[in-house]
């Protein structure tokens, strides 16, 4: 039999040097690591949803308010009020204003979208807005997160499918698993340089809807903006796959200030803003970036208009009205006057934020069916983003999320 293996004192100082290694590398690693700046405080049990209002109220009273500067519209899903500030995303009871949620980081949030009872915030490190985490909505727990070389600025935008993260340089497609389906534009280490069709554009404006994506863009060689229509998911998401492409003639297609307004299987809607001698329009394109109609308007929309979908129904906030949109050919079906803000439904009405409070209309004509009173406490005429949850309606503007009921 063998003798056993004795331990020499060398032996012993290897083995000791090799834990110190280890164990400065995990302290090394620990301080680096995105963990480390992240504090989660999940629900202990999910949101309870009311049901969804069956009327309209006679008269709303805010009875909240909490910081949101992050949001692009007011955000609400699974009975929960979500807000973004700072580098933190709570989620509110959406009738009292109490957190039942909190997520947050050492790193400053980018932009924050909700869809299908999650909630997607993106955060901003060297890299640019790279960080992405997936929240359930009702409780707050992380889903899943992805990362990947981004603009410093982007927009998040959802069409029921996808997810659409946009910068001036570069955009991604990503499915509900946060899984990139395509990545359009600059790409940090291209491994087949060919891939991507063009190259210096800037990304003026994008929307998705169905299975086209539809980029609004300014390249270097062009003498206007180009609409580019591709495919969302293609094979490989490092190669677009394009539909259709073609530089604008149309007025105003080179003043810079276009935008995709709508988009659908088989129809894109783009707002032109004329020029001193051709009114603004929009003007619809099919599936392919072909020209099809054109949609007069009596007046520019604001730099700060939006668009919101509501069901399969497009509304468009220009500034001072909202202009419905057909659902099957994108053409103008009412318009409503003296709108401070972008819609939301309740109760079978398009809810509209007016001066004296809402504006209950009916979605087919537009006529008003009812005056719901409102008065807005340190109101200063900013763009109003609506939204319900139950009988609750809410109101992002001026940088904060106000809960009336």
């Amino acid at each position: 039999m063998l003798a056993p293996e004795r331990r020499t004192r060398a032996d012993l100082y290897a083995a000791v040097a090799i834990a110190v290694v280890v164990a400065i590398a995990a302290a090394v690693a620990w301080s680096t690591s995105d963990a480390r700046g992240t504090e989660s405080d999940p629900a202990a049990h999910p949101a309870s949803v009311a049901p969804a209002a069956d009327r309209l109220p006679d008269a709303l009273t805010e009875r909240w308010q909490a910081p949101d500067g992050v949001s692009a519209r007011a955000l609400t899903s699974s009975g929960v009020a979500i807000t973004g500030d700072g580098g933190t995303v709570r989620g509110l009871d959406a009738t009292t204003g109490r957190e039942l949620w909190k997520y947050q980081r050492d790193l400053p949030l980018c932009a924050l979208e909700s869809q299908f009872a999650t909630v997607i915030a993106t955060y901003r490190d060297p890299r640019g807005c790279s960080q992405t985490t997936m929240l359930g909505a009702e409780d707050g727990r992380r889903r899943t997160a992805r990362s990947s070389y981004m603009d410093s600025q982007v927009r998040l935008s959802t069409d029921g499918t996808y997810v659409l993260a946009q910068g001036p340089r570069r955009l991604e497609m990503w499915r509900s698993d946060l899984v990139r389906t395509l990545e359009y534009g600059y790409v940090d280490a291209q491994v087949n340089p060919h891939t991507q069709p063009r190259h210096g554009c800037t990304l003026l404006s994008a929307a998705s809807g169905g299975s086209r994506l539809a980029v609004l863009e300014r390249c270097p060689d062009d003498a206007a903006d180009r609409l580019t229509v591709l495919n969302p998911a293609p094979k490989d998401a490092s190669a677009p796959e394009e539909y259709g492409s073609h530089v604008l003639t149309e007025p105003g297609a080179a003043a810079g200030n276009a935008r995709v307004i709508a988009v659908a299987d088989n129809r894109i809607a783009l707002y032109l803003p004329g020029t001193d001698a051709a009114p603004p329009e929009f003007a619809i394109y099919d599936a392919n970036a072909n020209s099809l109609a054109v949609h007069r308007l009596s007046a520019p929309i604001a730099d700060n208009s939006t668009v919101t979908r509501l069901g399969s129904a497009y509304f468009v906030f220009t500034g001072n009205s909202v202009i419905a949109l057909s659902a099957s050919t994108f053409e103008p079906l009412w318009t409503a006057p003296d709108a401070l803000g972008a819609p939301a439904m309740m109760a079978g009405n398009v809810l509209v934020p007016v001066a004296d409070g809402i504006a209950a209309l009916d979605p087919g004509s537009g006529a008003q069916q009812k005056r719901i009173p409102l008065r807005r406490s340190d109101y200063h005429g900013e763009p109003i983003s609506l939204a319900v949850s139950g009988p609750v309606v809410l109101e992002l503007r001026g940088g904060r999320l106000y809960g009336t009921s």
